[in-house]
C-alpha cells in the first residue's frame, strides 16, 4: 500500500494512505492530537489519580512513533518509569520515518539519536532508552494479543473504524480489558455510538471527553 508523508495543520508531518484516504494522525494536527487524546487524557490523567510513578503502557498501532516519542519527552520531565509496548502489524521504514519532522516541531533536537533508536530498535526485544523508559516493539495484529492483567495504560491508536471496523469491535475491546490492571485507562481519538457501545459491553465505564482539534469527542475507558 502507498504511503505519503503530508503536513498536518500544526506543522507536524503525517502519513496518508491514498487507497484508504486515511491518515496516521488528525490532519487538524498530529501533535496536538497525540498531546490531547494520549498525553494529557491518558498520561497525565492516570498519573494524577493513581499516585503511581510506574506505568505498564501499551499502545495499539505504534505507527510513526509520534506517541511514544512524545510520552518519552514527558517521562523525561518527570520521575516516571514507563516500559512502553507498542503494537504495530505493518512498520514504517526508515525511507519514511526519517522524513517525519517530529524531532525538530517538538524543538527537541538534541533528542534525535532517541527517535532513531525508537524506530530502529529490534522488534520483540525489549530496548532501554533512557533509565526511565523501556520500548519493546511487538511485530503483531491486534487480534492476536493474549496479554492478561499487564496494562495500567493502553493508547488505542488504531485506523479508523470506517477503515478498519473490525478492529473496533466487542472482540477487540475484550482484548483490552483483559489486557488491563484493575483501576487501568484506555483512551482514544474515536467517539462513535458503536465503539462507546462496544466498550460497555465488555464491561468498560466509558466516558465522553472534548475531542482535539477538528473532533468534537473523544472516549476514554477505565476498567473497575
Amino acid at each position: 500500500m502507498i504511503r505519503n508523508i503530508i503536513k498536518t495543520s500544526d506543522g507536524s508531518s503525517t502519513i496518508f494512505l491514498p487507497e484508504w484516504q486515511e491518515t496516521y494522525h488528525s490532519r487538524h494536527g498530529a501533535i496536538q492530537e497525540a498531546y490531547h487524546v494520549f498525553i494529557n487524557n491518558g498520561l497525565y490523567y492516570y498519573l494524577e489519580h493513581q499516585k503511581t510513578n510506574s506505568i505498564q503502557l501499551m499502545e495499539i498501532g505504534f505507527g510513526t512513533g509520534l506517541n511514544c516519542y512524545i510520552t518519552y519527552l514527558e517521562s523525561e520531565k518527570s520521575i516516571i518509569h514507563i516500559d512502553y509496548v507498542g503494537i504495530e502489524a505493518f512498520p514504517v521504514t526508515e525511507a519514511e520515518f526519517q522524513q517525519l519532522n517530529y524531532v525538530t516541531a517538538l524543538k527537541s533536537i538534541e533528542k534525535k539519536s532517541v527517535f532513531d533508536t525508537i524506530h530502529q530498535s529490534i522488534w520483540n526485544q525489549k530496548t532501554t532508552i533512557s533509565p526511565q523508559f523501556n520500548l519493546t516493539k511487538r511485530l503483531e495484529k491486534i487480534e492476536n494479543i493474549t496479554d492478561e492483567n499487564s496494562f495500567d495504560l493502553i493508547y488505542f491508536d488504531a485506523f479508523g473504524a470506517q477503515v478498519q471496523p473490525e478492529l473496533w469491535t466487542e472482540i477487540i475491546f475484550k482484548k483490552m480489558y483483559k489486557a488491563m490492571k484493575t483501576n487501568g485507562i484506555l483512551v482514544t481519538y474515536a467517539a462513535k455510538g458503536s465503539v462507546r457501545r462496544s466498550m460497555q459491553a465488555v464491561g468498560f465505564q466509558v466516558e465522553r471527553l472534548p475531542g482535539p482539534p477538528g473532533k468534537r469527542e473523544m472516549l476514554r475507558a477505565q476498567k473497575l
